[in-house]
């Protein structure tokens, strides 16, 4: 057997080192399908990409598509989301990319293709069926994928119903699971981002839906106790249970190997028809570790998200990059810097074929979230001192309410539930500017006021 392997890998590495054995070669090549290859493409074309140097290699059997739709209207029981309404770059306002859009602008979408074997020296990507891809320049977007809770040793995890969401695929498995328990048990493990959206979209759908996580509350990366206790006490409002401060052990299942109960670690048993999990995530990087720079989980670049290996680039969730505002390295998983730095980075690769330079990233940490009629935007940091302002009681007709966080006599984070575009606006710009602020109390009362950013 061993001989037989070696024999494999032999022949694997002299393909690899044949030009001649290239099944299809590109100038360009972005690995992965999702918004980052999307937009990148629109860049390119923007930029000046003739036909055939550009290919997009992605697992998924479809165009590149708005991911974040999937734990939103994709879900809901009326008026769905569904093709050709969210392909990129309808995020943007910007043309949407049906896969029409790329056979006419001359790039080739390799579809359904999952890459397992990548050698940068030799600039070779070896797809699951042998196929071999060559590059001059390669963009690695490969995203990040949800952790299954095999990793944490649950029990009960092969049961049927517990689900995931990362691809369009595991949000038809999730419909289609909806559809079939109708006004069912719904339990969520997590109280995360994308926990928080799905949780709302089963409610909509008129299921019993009860949120589970080990967190004092939810969504602690981001959310103080003050602003959770608000959406806490909204899901609450909308029918929706929340256990906190435990964490699941197992599940049970019935005859038929669909789940049936979940078993939290406080002995409770929760029924369910349902389970949808969403407790960390983790950047797709192990095809290039050895091969690149590695730092916070993820490929290390510089401000131009270029990688220790020339001509080869890494975007999105994968990317740490220098976070110019903030003077330190970081790893940004949202869609917001999945955009930017897709278009960035082309425009990287294109100025230095021009023998030109461009400035380095600039970016601000930015996250948004829509759940029932609810609506917020935040940016910055959620560090130092947290300033709540306005009306939180979630039966309140009036719901909009903020706060700024102020570290160093300074304004560094800005939250804002249900504001308005130029409101969103201004707090964009506080975050930005990082305006001084003298008074804490006159801070506090001003906020209770008015949105608008206090510049001294």
């Amino acid at each position: 057997m061993a001989m037989v392997m070696n024999y494999s890998l032999h022949l694997y590495h002299l393909k690899l080192k044949r030009c001649a054995d290239a099944d299809y070669e590109y100038k360009y090549v972005i690995l992965g399908g999702g918004v980052a290859a999307g937009y990148a493409a629109r860049e390119f074309v923007k930029q000046g990409v003739k036909r055939g140097e550009l290919a997009i290699i992605s697992k998924e059997a479809v165009a590149p598509y708005e991911r974040l739709t999937l734990s939103k209207e994709y879900l809901l029981p009326e008026k769905p989301a569904r093709f050709p309404y969210f392909y990129v770059c309808v995020g943007r306002s910007g043309e949407r990319q049906h896969p029409e859009w790329y056979i006419d602008k001359g790039i080739k979408l390799v579809l359904g293709t999952e890459i397992i074997q990548v050698d940068l020296a030799s600039k070779a990507l070896v797809s699951a069926s042998g196929d071999v891809f060559r590059y001059q320049t390669l963009i690695i977007a490969t995203g990040s994928t949800p952790v299954r809770l095999t990793n944490f040793g649950v029990q009960g995890t092969d049961a049927k119903n517990i689900f995931y969401l990362r691809e369009i695929d595991d949000a038809d498995m999730l419909v289609e699971a909806i559809q079939e328990k109708k006004n069912g048990k719904a339990v969520i493990v997590g109280g995360g981002y994308i926990g928080l959206e799905v949780s709302a979209a089963l409610r909509i759908n008129n299921l019993d839906v009860t949120i589970v996580y080990p967190e004092q509350w939810c969504m602690p990366r981001l959310f103080n106790a003050g602003i959770a206790a608000f959406y806490e006490g909204y899901y609450a409002y909308k029918g929706i249970r929340i256990f906190k401060g435990t964490d699941l052990v197992g599940f049970t299942a019935d005859s038929n190997g669909d789940v049936k109960e979940v078993k939290l670690k406080d002995g409770r048993l929760l029924e369910a028809d349902i389970v949808f999990v969403d407790v960390e995530t983790r950047p797709l990087t192990s095809l290039f570790t050895g091969q690149v720079e590695e730092e916070i989980d993820g490929i290390k670049t510089d401000a131009f998200f270029r990688t220790s290996v020339p001509d080869v680039y890494a975007v999105g969730d994968v990317a740490t990059f220098p976070v110019k505002l903030y003077n330190e390295m970081r790893r940004v998983e949202y869609v917001d810097h999945a955009y930017k730095s897709a278009e960035h980075v082309v425009k990287v690769i294109k100025a230095n074929e021009k023998g030109k330079t461009i400035d380095e990233y600039d970016y601000i940490p930015y996250l948004h979230s829509q759940v029932f009629d609810l609506s917020w935007h935040f940016y910055g940091e959620t560090i130092g001192e947290a300033v709540l302002f306005r009306n939180w009681n979630p039966a309140c007709s009036l719901r909009k309410f903020g706060a700024y966080w102020i570290k160093e006599g300074k304004i560094v984070g800005a939250f804002l539930e249900s504001g308005t575009l130029e409101e969103n606006k201004t707090i964009a710009e506080v975050a930005w500017l990082q305006p001084a602020v003298d008074n804490l109390d006159f801070v506090i009362k001003e906020l209770g006021r008015s949105s608008k950013a206090i510049y001294r």
